[in-house]
């Protein structure tokens, strides 16, 4: 439960500074030098801290009035600041303490810009519980969050009937990074986005569409304000702006990585009636499951943390650690474990198969072209993870490090998880192929692609056919 009051001891005299814990005063003067005179701004408060049992990893949020400083295109805003995420007391109350050169607690505070409307007084409090959500799932999760990526929140922020319903995280553009006797801390700051502007942010990159928003004023201009009663999209407001995303996806690749779909593939290369060793023994009424390391790198794959190497490089199944236990840092975890090698599940072999036919329904039938040229066209990979059981296909290019499917022998399983190794030049073939799968609009199904000649279909389906675990 939060409280809201002034934060009167947010601006501790000299006399008081020793009460106060050494990361909160370094926070709270980075907030004092952009409002000196807001010395008491309102702010909430966790009434139970989390390190006393309490439900709210946030110490405090303060929210304070900007008038743009004179900015151009910069609209009047609420500014909500968290203290919380990065260690305030360096106790090992709630963050271990690891020291001042590298990150403080999490590294990063979260910040929100939110137009004032006309006549509003004080700000509203939604946007601090808003930032509580965000603060108990890196908790909890212990991912953090870094300038650039996407948050799907599938809901209004506000709880309204609001177009802005899921957020990209972006460097806060007045606030700067603060050093700690505990470490460094960065300020995110949250901007809240359309459905539309989420998907071109997934399909291309957040940094793409965040720097489209600061274009466009009323989406959120330089400092990228949240207005949550925009509605229109940047790509309603500018249709050119559509084209950009286009273009560069094709210059700079995607950074969708996987999505979950309704998909499935079969062995073409052996009968049916081959019990031992064929794909029906995957998709049977006992299907094998995924091992846990399989899944730890299927998971792994769906997440956007794949661009942190200069190679593009598949998350290893080995390794020794099991998916379910915590690193022993939470920091840098899946960079430290993305250069290992694969090391396969010993009870379960890599199986080369001659023949493959996948089937998507239309939702994922219109990505393919983006996985294509979005993602095996710039050295890269894509897996589509079934959501109605453990199959997954992911698709490699050449330049793919650690996939067990090779140019030798492109088609290669592990248990119900499908790799597909496409050169460049097959990859060209099949995008002249595929290219009217991009529209999403409705169209007649199904939709069968084959290459005879690289023994490989493909088949767009209606979802009827995936509701049977036998598709």
């Amino acid at each position: 439960m939060d409280d809201m009051r002034p934060a009167s001891g947010a601006a501790p005299h000299l006399g008081l500074a020793s009460l106060f814990p050494t990361g909160l005063q370094a926070v709270y003067a980075e907030c004092r030098r952009l409002y000196p005179d807001q010395v008491n701004p309102l702010q909430v408060t966790a009434i139970v801290k989390y390190w006393l049992g309490g439900p709210d990893p946030l110490d405090y949020i303060s929210m304070y009035r900007n008038v743009g400083c004179g900015a151009p295109d910069v609209q009047e805003h609420w500014h909500y600041i968290s203290m919380g995420l990065s260690d305030l007391y360096g106790d090992n109350r709630v963050h271990e303490f690891t020291g001042p050169d590298g990150p403080s607690g999490f590294g990063f505070e979260l910040t929100f810009r939110l137009k004032r409307e006309a006549g509003e007084t004080a700000p509203p409090t939604w946007p601090a519980e808003l930032m509580q959500g965000l603060a108990r799932y890196v908790f909890q999760s212990e991912n953090t969050f870094c300038s650039g990526d996407h948050i799907s929140w599938h809901s209004p922020l506000d709880n309204s009937e609001s177009r802005i319903q899921h957020m990209l995280l972006t460097e806060d553009p007045q606030m700067q990074p603060v050093h700690t006797p505990f470490g460094q801390v960065n300020f995110l700051q949250i901007v809240g986005v359309c459905t539309e502007e989420l998907q071109a942010a997934q399909q291309w990159n957040g940094q793409g569409i965040l720097d489209l928003l600061r274009g466009v004023h009323v989406a959120g201009g330089p400092w990228l304000v949240t207005d949550m009663r925009r509605g229109e999209t940047i790509f309603e407001i500018d249709p050119h702006l559509q084209e950009r995303v286009e273009k560069g996806i094709e210059t700079d690749g995607s950074n969708l990585s996987g999505v979950s779909a309704k998909c499935v593939w079969d062995d073409l290369s052996r009968p049916p009636e081959d019990e031992d060793d064929s794909r029906s023994i995957c998709i049977a009424s006992q299907p094998r499951r995924l091992s846990d390391k399989d899944t730890e790198q299927i998971r792994e794959a769906l997440r956007k943390g794949l661009e942190i190497n200069s190679k593009s490089v598949l998350p290893p199944i080995g390794g020794g650690r099991q998916s379910h236990e915590r690193p022993q840092s939470r920091k840098d975890s899946l960079e430290s474990e993305s250069s290992a090698a694969i090391v396969p599940h010993e009870l379960v072999r890599t199986r080369q198969l001659e023949s493959v036919h996948l089937k998507f329904n239309q939702e994922s039938g219109t990505l393919l072209p983006l996985c294509l040229r979005g993602r095996l066209l710039h050295g890269r990979h894509f897996t589509y993870k079934s959501i109605n059981g453990d199959t997954a296909i992911t698709f490699v290019s050449t330049g793919v490090e650690g996939a067990f499917a090779t140019e030798e022998h492109p088609y290669a399983a592990h248990g119900p998880w499908l790799q597909i190794l496409l050169t460049e030049e097959f990859v060209e073939q099949m995008l002249g192929e595929l290219q009217d799968l991009s529209s999403r609009e409705e169209s007649k199904l199904p939709k069968e692609f084959s290459w005879p000649e690289r023994k490989l279909k493909i088949s767009v389906l209606p979802d009827s056919a995936f509701d049977s675990p036998l598709q």
